[in-house]
């Protein structure tokens, strides 16, 4: 009985599920490490481009949304409050169609917005205009 106890708690602690007691005694092999299952997400947005300037902002143009302090050359991105829902939260690792490496999620958008996201560009403010708007695809993984 204590084999079977000790099986299972072992098993429950890195989250390996026993349908029943009866399988803890036939089967004495043990899971150390559990993996966990990354799903891809792909969606078509629009994306823009914005600067840390108060024209653009407010009186605190470095400081972001969840009050993470942007510095020019970071890979950061703004998402519309819809992408929020569906997983694009705070510390979300983007890639971003057209452009190399990936982004994070450190800011959100005004509620008016619909699927985009806004590309931190630090002070550049012809590098923002030369972006424009345009039509993207991101891809993130979450598990």
């Amino acid at each position: 009985m204590k084999k079977t106890i000790m099986i299972a708690l072992v098993c429950a602690s890195v989250g390996f599920a026993l349908p029943n007691l009866a399988y803890a005694k036939t089967h004495t092999t043990t899971h150390h490490s559990v993996s966990h299952k990354q799903v891809t997400h792909k969606l078509r947005v629009t994306a823009t481009a914005y600067n840390s300037l108060p024209s653009q902002t407010d009186k605190h143009p470095n400081l972001a949304a969840w009050s993470d302090r942007l510095v020019p050359g970071m890979k950061a991105i703004a998402v519309s409050r819809d992408l929020l829902k569906m997983g694009l939260t705070r510390g979300t690792k983007v890639r971003i169609s057209g452009l190399k490496g990936e982004y994070v999620v450190l800011d959100k958008m005004h509620k008016r917005w619909r699927k985009r996201i806004d590309i931190y560009m630090g002070n550049n403010l012809h590098a923002a205009k030369r972006w424009g708007r345009r039509g993207v695809t991101i891809t993130w993984s979450k598990s």
